[in-house]
């Protein structure tokens, strides 16, 4: 990092909205939302507070419903998600943040603060700020 280089931090590049699923929604459902919000993916709820979140995705659903022909009002939202998802701090510099994504191949991260999901961060919303900010 170089002197004049500035430190974002997750926090000012995350989607502070979260939109989440019950693990027992359908896939139906969880498509739905989709659409409504225009996400590509959807936080699924903890059950308890020693639960992780999990994370449902356009591909997600395309792999295991959709190649596998089984209709979306009969799969859960449990069955297809992923779950324990990557997550990250919202004081977290991006660039720690992008090589952490980077190195285990994920396009996106659930930004956690205090237990709770505060927002989520994609590799493409934070690349292209730094590029922004050190232009």
């Amino acid at each position: 990092m170089n002197a004049k280089e500035k430190v974002i931090k997750v926090n000012e590049v995350m989607t502070p909205e979260v939109k989440t699923i019950d693990g027992l929604a359908t896939v139906a459902e969880a498509i739905q939302s989709m659409k409504e919000k225009k996400y590509g993916a959807l936080i699924v709820d903890r059950r308890d507070e020693h639960d992780e979140y999990g994370f449902i995705t356009v591909q997600g659903i395309a792999r295991h419903v959709i190649e596998n022909n089984l209709s979306p009002e009969r799969v859960h939202v449990y069955e297809v998600m992923n779950k324990p998802v990557l997550s990250v701090r919202p004081d977290m510099n991006i660039r720690y943040a992008i090589r952490l994504l980077e190195q285990i191949d994920h396009g996106r991260a659930l930004v956690i603060k205090d237990g709770k999901a505060v927002g989520i961060v994609t590799m493409y919303d934070m690349v292209i700020h730094y590029m922004d900010s050190n232009a």
